[in-house]
């Protein structure tokens, strides 16, 4: 993944999406990032190499959009990611 083959968001469908699998490597650094406490500021010029001071807004938007999808994905996506392998 290079710094620049990511949405301002992700998507919100209910099902893993080819984006999630393509991301599975971010959403892992930003459950660590935000289970280590991690400033989000410093995880967005890391992950995704923004700068928070210089569109803040945007920054944050996708830093929160991001992780709540990683979220999803402990709870919904990686069953998901996991049974199509079975099959």
């Amino acid at each position: 993944m290079t710094k620049d083959d990511f949405l301002d968001q992700p998507p919100a469908e209910a099902v893993l999406t080819t984006y999630d699998e393509a991301h599975l490597k971010l959403y892992a650094r930003l459950l660590d990032a935000d289970a280590a406490s991690a400033d989000w500021r410093e995880v967005v010029e890391v992950l995704f190499g923004l700068d928070a001071k210089a569109e803040p807004e945007r920054a944050l938007r996708i830093y929160a959009s991001h992780l709540d999808r990683a979220k999803w994905m402990t709870t919904n996506g990686f069953f998901q990611l996991l049974q199509g392998r079975l099959h």
